[in-house]
Parts: C-alpha cells; structure tokens; sequence
C-alpha cells in the first residue's frame, strides 16, 4: 500500500466513524450482565466487591445517576471595526473576515450508563466559525477506549498586501511592476487553513498487557509570507551586473508560498506491566506530502524599479536568475522504533531505559518538482539520516532521608546522503553539500536529602559533549570564518526547598555551567579545514574580522530562581517567582556576542471574599539583554523589555446571576541602543548621526472581557460576553512614519498601528437531562 493509499483509506475511515458514532450511546448499553461486573472489578476492585454483595443498594444508587446529559449553547456574536481594526485580534479566533455578524454554536453530550458501564463524552465547540473542533470519547473503563478528533485552524497574517502580482499564492505568479506607485495595486490576504483528523483505540488485553494505536491526518491550505532577492555583481552568479543609471541590478520580491500539504502521523505501541518489570515497545511513522515542488516566478516585462521607485530595464543576467525555479518544502517520511521499560530491583531501587532507531528519508525527484541543474546522474537528493539512541537510569533511596537519580543518555544522528557538486562559482569552481552528523551524550548525576520534615536540599550535575564530525572535505562554509567538531559543556545545581507548613512554601535554585571544546578549524573552501591551535597567532590565527558562531562558542552560564507560595489568610493565596541569569561568550575575536542576560519576576494572587466572589490578578516583568559588535560597524546593546499584568474576579450577586471578568494590559518594547567600533569609517558614523540609531520596536495590548450569565430556570440560561480590545504597535522593519517598507515592484505590506475592536456574543444555554 502507498502512502497516499494509506492516506485515502484512513480518511475514509474517519468519515464511517463519525457516522457510527451517532449509534454509540445505543451500542453501548448491549452488554451481558457478567460482562458487567467483570468491568467493573476491573476498574474499582474494592468498591464493586462491596456492591455485587448488596445488590439493593447498588440498583437505590442508580435511580440518582443521571444516564445522560446534553447541553446545547446557541447565540450571536458581533465585532465591530473594519479588517484593519481586526488584524492582530482575529488572527486565530476565525472571525476577521468581512461579516460582523456571524452565529456561535456549541454541543455538549455526556452519557454515563451504569448497566452497561459504558462512557460516551461528546464535544464541539464553533461550529459556526473557522475554528471549530470535535471531540469524542467512548470507552468502557478498564477495558477498551476510542477517541476521535477534528479541527480546524485557520491563520490569517495580520499585515495586508497590496500588490500587482498576477496569480499570487499560486506556483506560477507573474511579476507586474504598480506604475501608478505604492498602495495602486489590488489587496490580497496572506491566510493558512489547517484541517485536522485523528482518531485512536486503548485495549486491555489481560491484566498485564495493553495496546493502543493513534492516526492522525491534518491538511493545510493556503498562503503565506515568502519572497526571493538577488544583488549584483555576485561571485555565485556569473554575468549578473551591477546597477546603473539605466538598468536596475538588483530585486527583493514579495512571493506568497503556495501551501497545499498533509502530514500525517501513526503511532502505535504495545505495554506490558507486572509487579517489577513494565515494558513498552512502539513504532511511529511520519509522513509528509507537499502537492507544490516549487515556486516558478516570471517578469514578463523584465523592468523593476530602482531604489528611488523608477521602474527600469533589468540588468543583464538578473531577470534569469530571478526567474529560477525555487524549491519548496520536498516530501518526506521518518519511522521510529523504540523500546523503553523499568525494573523495580527493590522496593527502594528502580532501573530504567529506552532504545530507539529512526530512519528520516528524502528522495523527491528534482524533475517531476521542476527543478534543473542538478549534477549529471543525479535525480533526487537522497537524503538519509538515521538515529540510534540508548539511555539508562536509575533511582535509589538507600536511606531514609536519602535519594539518588543517575541518567545516562546517547544519541547518534548518521548523515548518509550521497555527496554531489551542487553549488558552482564558476565553471572551475565548486562544492558539495556537506554531512551534518550529530553525536551527543550526555549524563546526570543528582542527590537529595531530606533535612527534616520542612526542608529538602538537592545537589545535581549534568555533562554533555557534542561531536559533529569530520568536516566534509568537498563542501564550503560562507559567512563564517571558523567551526568546531568537538564541544562539551559541565554544570552543576543546588536547590533548597521549603514545603508548605501552615501558610508558606518556597525554593532557591542556583546553577553553574561552562562549554568549551576542540581547537577551531579553518574553511579552506573545498580542500577541507585546518585546526588552528593557536588562534591568536597573527601568522596561522585569526583576523580581528573573523565570525564565529555563538552556539560553538566557550559559554559561562549562572543562573539563580526564587519561587515562594504564601498564604497569609485562608482568603489570600499569593505566589512569588523571580529568576535572573547570565550569559558570557569567549572567541578568538573580541566581536561577535559577547554577553546575553535575563531577569524576570512574577507575582500571582487570588482573594476569595466569599463563597460567591473571588478576585484574582497577575504580574509580570522580564528583561533580556544582548551585547554584540561588528568590526568596523557598531556596537549594539540589544534590550527587550517584557511587562504583562492582569486582574479579574467571579461572582454570583444572586442565586440567578452569575458574572466575572478580567482586565489585562501587555507592553513588549525592544531597543536598539547603538555605538560605533573604534575602527567604524565615515559612512557608518553619518548614518549614525543622522538617524539616531535604529528605532524601538513596540507592542501593546489592553484587553478588557466581561460576561454576564442569568438563569432562566433550572435547565435553561442566557450569557452575554463583552470583549474590548486596544492594540498599537510600531514596527520599523515593515514601515517607518507611516511609510511602508517597498518591494521591487512596489508590492507592500502594511498594518493599522493603533487598532480598537469589541466584540458582545449572546447565547441561549439548555441543558436536557
């Protein structure tokens, strides 16, 4: 069977289940009166005992278990504001189209049949929006469950497009140049809709095993942000001038990514439990289907505008290489085989482990995708990559107050994807792709030792060391001046824990952690690499230019966390956190990032006035850091300031009404404060001078919701939500003082900066038992 036979065949499957899923609550009542007890001593032993001996007892119980129950929520919603008033706040929540006025549904349905000891639970929720989901469960404890599940997601890009794009969001899109300017061409909505299936089934064969299997199929559908760009001269595109006063040399184009995939996924695994040993072996299968291999763009005109907006002649070879086909993402599957279990060698001691194999493959033919210049004999990539991964642990309480943990973890990520000379510079010039091999292991040591009945201290360890192999000789790295094969990286951690005695809990946690690694090794572009043991030799080391990549990087690490939970009253619940942390970096180079830090506090509290009311509330502060430089450039002190606070409350102002609510705000501010090098030239500090540096980029939100919900009776009820939402944000790279950032043909993306939206819904609830 082929995958896309499976596929076929499984949402066929879904579509009969969800018919027969309308008989359950019949089927589940056909059941022998010994089957019943058996269930039911499997699911309580020791209370079923009880009631098979008192047989009138258990049948005065069941005339007050409620067998069924539905509720049924109907109603209205309306916002208000134009599309651009919605943008960020109907990004996910399926109502920024363009009706105001669109229908809320929801369904609840609960079936608990104490004679066939079946449960039926059934839920959907909007159905009448682009988000509706479905949910069903059916099972009869202790012995068997089936689950089912469907959703839909749709995801609308908050930024408009304005464009001259003939078929955009298609594979084949033709590039028209808006003569008339910026903003004359027609809107089109960057959107993705994802649909989802699953269903599974649990069984317990015996009392020592049990089997479960889950599908799942979801489909997406739609168009997102993408685009291509090209600056001549390029030493990877011969024949690519530069600009002129009559022809442009170079683009950034707006492409919209067609999308139209399925990804699904199986999972299955068979359990095995006895009083020491449980075992657990699985499979799972991914598998990815793209129908658009690539994007196949045209100019039909071959004129672009220049960086003052002029629409010009393209110059000589970049109406070529921006008429290539590009790729998109290829087909692909994986498939897992894993075993893991644990044995209880005493009361006090457990082992455990898991082994696993995966084998990730990707063999999409480069002509049925469109694509040309492949190496001669080659048809697809034939990428490869298999996983091997081994862990063991163990957990032992030799004393009383006394508990260890050791954990010991291998993973081996093996590229075999045949080699081929992919990349050309020129027709004497060029490079393979390169082995990406990954191996790591890692381990864990820690102790724990109760001081008393209060307090509780844990020391810990953690290693791990990464080897990526030898270098491929063949292939070329650019935009770095060196890697690393080898990195290891050691830490400790301390904690002391309070716990709750009367009216206070906490802990502190401090940690430690250092990497370092191998000798870097110099790209000698397709001759291999050279180990600098020296890099501070300024005949074999490095320049003061070099980049090097902060993931390789020797790396200090601290780290301290503050939590506490205070109950000063029965009615006041107060929760504390505070976590602060440093980051230092080491290179040849004294560029590159050289520190990252992070703060962050929170407080959360909850006041019960009453059995009636309650009030609540949240706060919250983080700040992160980066500090980076660029030879000959600037010096960048990169912050982000994150503040979030919120409060609400519930209550019943009588034995029919009911209401709550919240009040949140958020502000996310990130600047750019900016120096020069000391070897920056003239044209950088003029630019610096004039601008002032780059500008924040800033977001915030106030959100105000309120709901109101009045009985009628006792099965019956109205609820009216309210929802008011404030948003204004200021974004340099997509527009700067209201003027938008411009593509090649004069396509833009623009957003409202201060957006206002309400929404109020009104729905009847009945409830039939």
């Amino acid at each position: 069977m082929t995958p896309s036979d499976f596929l076929f065949r499984f949402r066929l499957t879904v579509v009969a289940i969800a018919v027969c899923s309308a008989c359950l609550p019949a089927q589940a009542q056909t059941k022998t009166e010994e089957t019943k007890v058996e269930e039911t001593k499997a699911e309580e032993p020791k209370k079923e005992e009880s009631k098979a001996e008192e047989p009138e007892e258990e049948d005065s119980k069941a005339e007050v278990v409620r067998p069924d129950q539905t509720t049924v929520s109907a109603g209205v919603g309306f916002v208000d504001g134009s599309r651009a008033d919605r943008a960020l706040f109907g990004q996910y929540n399926g109502v920024r189209n363009d009706r105001n006025l669109f229908g809320l549904l929801d369904l609840e349905y609960s079936l608990r049949n104490p004679e066939a000891l079946s449960w039926v639970d059934f839920q959907g929720s909007n159905l009448l929006l682009d988000t509706r989901e479905l949910h069903l469960v059916w099972k009869k404890p202790g012995q068997w469950k089936f689950t089912a599940n469907y959703g839909e997601l749709t995801h609308v890009n908050p930024y408009m497009t304005n464009t001259g794009l003939i078929g955009a969001g298609s594979t084949t899109p033709q590039v028209v140049p808006l003569l008339g300017g910026p903003g004359t061409g027609s809107e089109y909505e960057l959107k993705t809709k994802r649909t989802g299936l699953g269903v599974g089934f649990a069984q317990h064969i015996s009392p020592a095993w049990q089997y479960e299997i889950d599908l799942k199929t979801e489909k997406k559908e739609g168009s997102r942000l993408f685009g291509i760009g090209m600056n001549c001269p390029s030493p990877i595109a011969a024949g690519c001038a530069r600009t002129t006063g009559i022809n442009t040399g170079w683009a950034v184009l707006m492409l919209p990514e067609p999308v139209d995939s399925n990804h699904s996924q199986v999972e299955a695994r068979l359990h095995y439990a006895r009083e020491k040993l449980r075992l657990s072996v699985g499979y799972y299968g991914s598998y990815y289907r793209n129908a658009n291999s690539s994007l196949n763009p045209t100019i039909p005109g071959g004129r672009l505008n220049n960086t003052l907006g002029s629409p010009l002649p393209l110059s000589a070879g970049l109406q070529g290489l921006l008429q290539q086909p590009v790729a998109l993402s290829p087909d692909n599957q994986a498939h897992q085989l894993d075993l893991s279990g644990s044995y209880a060698f005493t009361d006090k001691t457990r082992g455990t482990f898991k082994l696993g194999y995966t084998r990730a493959t990707q063999d999409d033919d480069f002509t049925s995708a469109g694509l040309t210049g492949a190496p001669a004999g080659v048809t697809d990539l034939g990428g490869k990559i298999t996983t091997k991964l081994a862990r063991v642990g163990i957990t032992s309480r030799p004393m009383p107050k006394l508990s260890l943990l050791a954990d010991l973890r291998y993973e081996d990520k093996d590229d075999q994807t045949p080699l081929a000379k992919y990349n050309f510079v020129d027709a004497t010039t060029s490079f393979t792709n390169r082995h990406l091999p990954n191996r790591k292991t890692s381990g864990k040591l820690q102790a724990n030792w109760q001081f008393n009945s209060e307090y509780r201290g844990t020391l810990g360890a953690n290693y791990e060391a990464i080897d990526r192999g030898v270098f491929t000789a063949t292939s070329a790295v650019s935009g770095l001046s060196a890697l690393r094969q080898e990195t290891q990286e050691s830490g400790v951690r301390a904690e002391l824990r309070r716990r709750m005695t009367e009216n206070f809990s906490g802990a502190i946690t401090v940690s430690h952690s250092r990497r370092d690694g191998s000798n870097w090794l110099r790209n000698n572009s397709g001759l291999g690499v050279t180990e600098v043991s020296n890099p501070a030799d300024p005949m074999s080391g490095f320049l003061p230019t070099a980049i090097f990549m902060p993931s390789l990087a020797d790396r200090e690490r601290d780290k301290v966390r503050l939590f506490a939970d205070w109950q000063p009253s029965e009615k006041l619940t107060l929760q504390f956190s505070a976590e602060g942390g440093q980051d230092k970096f080491s290179t040849p180079s004294v560029y590159g990032l050289r520190n990252s830090r992070t703060n962050q506090f929170g407080v959360d509290w909850s006041y019960a006035q009453s059995y009636a009311w309650n009030f609540n509330g949240y706060a919250s502060h983080g700040v992160q850091t980066f500090d980076q430089s660029r030879f000959g450039a600037y010096v960048m002190a990169f912050e982000n300031t994150n503040l979030s606070a919120g409060v609400g409350f519930t209550g019943k102002v009588s034995g029919k009404i009911e209401v709550g609510g919240n009040l949140s705000y958020h502000d996310d501010k990130s600047s750019y404060n900016q120096t020069l090098d000391t070897f920056a030239g003239t044209f950088n500090a003029a630019v610096l001078a004039a601008s002032g540096g780059l500008p924040d980029v800033t977001y915030r939100q106030t959100a105000l919701k309120l709901f109101g919900k009045y009985a009628l009776d006792k099965r019956s009820a109205v609820r009216v939500d309210l929802v008011h939402q404030r948003a204004k944000m200021n974004d340099w790279t997509w527009g700067y003082n209201g003027v938008p950032f411009t593509y090649s043909d004069g396509t833009t993306l623009t957003q409202k900066q201060s957006q206002s939206v309400s929404f109020i819904g009104i729905t009847y609830v009945y409830q039939l038992q």
